[in-house]
């Protein structure tokens, strides 16, 4: 990187975080590159190849690269890893890939052979065998179970890793899809069990029946034995919605229909369907309602008053749910936020409720019991003290069962089982993952910068215990920042062999857009104030420089989806900061992102670019708009997939192409398969992820 930009002055580091508007093109039809879009055209694939091309040359021809991508795939494939298991009636089941199976095997065992070291499997579905047969590349999508009979299931399939895929019906006792059973074509469809004979789909139905994001807007009733067309519509959206839903609560004793609305990625409908009738839930349009056995919960993402009493954003409520449909409000209070506190998620067992939340982002854990009219709470044994956790209910109907999986950067992940009724009991341990990376003389550390406007955003540090303080340190800046998303330290051991045994620092930074500090951690940085996150990510950038950790020829930083938009924005607002930039899977034409595959649903997140004071600030945030000729950027490498039917690929592909256009150093690749997470399977993830790091270690360690 260059020196001179190091070394900018305060005022000139401030001109630099204004975005350049005069010279880019406002409107589709001044844009150069909007053939790119066409996502599997001839020519476009054509040029794809090319750069495809340029940076496998560039990036694999070394000796490192071919040893690197071997590591990362034996930990991908390692059969040390924990098998990831959920109960279906006596069985415990787990979709499985490594290097013999590389689409997966979806299979099964007892919880006694589960506590086995080796466990016997037996398989249901061998996917490579199903794709091989039927000359698809199929990606498993999951199962949906057929509750509390537990053998039928609808068994989701993609082709190449796309969010559409196809639906199957499938019997776990024979182990055989249907003959004639219930299947639904490639669609982004929304399917649920109302029981052996019926369920409620929401699919593509022909032109109409989708929203403008993409998703089904209409919810029908399908009755085994008859057309999938046929079906009867029981509710409507609009077309500007973002979807529709609907699903039956299975647990006996309190079988229920619901009908879900999805107006925004952020307001939402919520209707008990009853008799034929719709039962609209009162609710605040922002916030979320489910239920578990007799109890309501509604999540605040804004401040409620009800019946003279005000609950917080980022309020837990829970209420008897019949007593609320007849009227009563009153309510209980599961979690109230503080500054540095958050509500993560809540997950039922048969008798109790378990909430995980973040204390200055760190994870914690309660057991909550109603009785005698209130709820008593009782934090839960085996979560550590600096480190992630998640719990998940073994089997929420039937028993008080969950299962704990702790970790922290340095120390691998953790399976335990144990009960919700005895949370003072510390977990049985079941699995753990072998420690991938050398951990030793390495410590986890979090720090805090101030961000321009005052706020503290916090950030965690991995890396040597003895670091020197001259800059000198190659260090990866990651974030993300949005859709009230936390980022947490966990064990990751692909950043462990790729960059910290190297004696280089990983960083995690907590800015706003995410869902560190709850809701208006995330609000602060909505539309207009999406430059907040923007301004955390450089405060951290310059932390890290100011303590001298690093130095901005050592500093790279990465980040996907909305956190590949980060990555463009940290491109074209602070080129000063960074040698290297990793932009995966991104968003970065902020003014036709509404117009390309799921894009539309977000514009509750950041703006609708067609109405012209909302384009005023989402121009100053894209990134293909305030790229100029005339700057000088750190060289970036931008990935994406031609199978990611959620972020368009020509994000990515006009963003390197305008780069290129301007002479910018710039490297890409597209994987012709793999959807939004940009891999369909484990080699092809091990080749992606040994492109960034190689590209990282080549820009930051010379």
């Amino acid at each position: 990187m260059n020196q001179r930009l190091a070394r900018c002055s305060t005022l000139c580091l401030a001109l630099l975080m204004t975005p350049t508007f005069a010279t880019q093109p406002h409107d589709a039809t001044d844009d150069p590159h909007l053939w790119l879009e066409d996502v599997t055209g001839e020519q476009q694939l054509a040029w794809v190849r090319e750069r495809n091309a340029e940076s496998t040359q560039a990036l694999t021809s070394g000796t490192a690269f071919p040893g690197l991508e071997r590591r990362i795939l034996s930990i991908l494939d390692s059969k040390e890893r924990i098998p990831a298991v959920t109960k279906i009636g006596d069985h415990y089941y787990n979709l499985w890939r490594d290097a013999a199976n590389p689409k997966g095997l979806w299979r099964r065992t007892t919880l006694d052979e589960y506590r086995k070291a080796a466990p016997a499997w037996e398989t249901v579905i061998d996917v490579d065998a199903l794709a091989k047969a039927e000359q698809e590349n199929w990606v498993w999508h999951g199962a949906t179970v057929l509750e509390p009979e537990d053998r039928q299931c609808l068994v989701s399939l993609s082709r190449g890793g796309a969010d559409a895929d196809v639906v199957r019906e499938f019997d776990l006792d024979t182990k055989a899809f249907v003959n004639g059973g219930f299947s639904l074509p490639e669609a982004k469809s929304r399917v649920a069990w109302r029981g052996r004979d019926g369920l409620f789909v929401a699919t593509d139905f022909g032109p109409g029946s989708l929203t403008t994001s993409g998703y089904p807007r209409t919810v029908r009733e399908w009755t085994r034995g008859t057309p999938l067309h046929d079906a009867a519509v029981v509710f409507e959206g609009r077309s500007d919605d973002m979807g529709v839903g609907a699903y039956r609560d299975l647990t006996p004793g309190f079988e229920r229909d619901f009908i879900s609305r999805q107006i925004t990625f952020w307001t939402n409908e919520f209707f008990l369907r009853r008799e034929g009738k719709l039962v609209p839930v009162d609710k605040p349009a922002d916030a979320n309602a489910s239920v578990h056995r007799e109890w309501l919960l509604i999540e605040l993402r804004s401040p409620w008053t009800v019946d003279g009493t005000t609950y917080p954003a980022g309020a837990l409520l829970a209420a008897d749910f019949e007593a609320f449909l007849a009227g009563s409000r009153t309510m209980h209070v599961l979690f109230a936020p503080t500054d540095r506190t958050s509500l993560v998620a809540w997950v039922g067992t048969r008798n109790h409720v378990l909430l995980t939340t973040l204390d200055n982002v760190r994870s914690r854990v309660e057991v909550l019991t109603f009785a005698e009219g209130a709820w008593r709470r009782e934090p839960l044994a085996g979560v550590p003290e600096f480190g992630t956790a998640s719990v998940t209910p073994v089997d929420e109907i039937e028993s008080d069962e969950y299962w704990l999986v702790t970790s922290s950067p340095l120390e691998p992940s953790t399976l335990t089982i144990g009960s919700a009724a005895t949370p003072a009991k510390a977990p049985e341990k079941l699995k753990q993952t072998p420690a991938f990376f050398d951990a030793s003389g390495m410590k986890v550390e979090q720090h805090e910068a101030v961000s321009q406007d005052g706020t503290r955003i916090p950030y965690f540090q991995i890396g040597r215990a003895d670091l020197p303080a001259d800059g000198s340190t190659p260090t990866l800046l990651y974030g993300y920042g949005g859709f009230e998303i936390p980022l947490v330290p966990g064990y990751n051991p692909v950043s462990g062999v790729a960059w910290l045994e190297r004696g280089h620092v990983y960083v995690i930074a907590n800015i706003r857009g995410g869902g560190e500090f709850g809701p208006r951690w995330h609000q602060a940085a909505l539309k207009e104030k999406r430059h907040r996150a923007y301004e955390d990510f450089a405060a951290v950038a310059e932390d890290l420089i100011a303590r001298k950790v690093t130095s901005p020829d050592h500093l790279g930083i990465m980040g996907g989806s909305n956190g590949g938009l980060l990555m463009g924005n940290m491109l074209t607002m602070r080129p000063d900061l960074f040698g290297a930039i990793v932009c995966q899977v991104p968003l970065l034409d902020m003014r036709r992102f509404n117009k390309l595959l799921a894009g539309a649903s977000w514009m509750g997140e950041y703006g609708d670019p067609d109405k012209p004071d909302e384009w005023a600030f989402l121009r100053g945030f894209s990134p293909y708009h305030t790229v100029a000729p005339e700057r000088e950027y750190p060289p970036i490498l931008i990935t994406t997939s031609t199978r990611d039917d959620r972020v368009h690929p020509g994000h990515a592909r006009k963003m390197t192409a305008r780069l290129m256009e301007f002479g910018k150093p710039v490297l890409y690749y597209e994987n012709i398969e793999g959807g939004h997470g940009g891999a369909a399977d484990n080699k092809q993830k091990a080749f992606m992820d040994a492109l960034g790091w190689t590209f990282l270690d080549r820009e930051l360690t010379n």
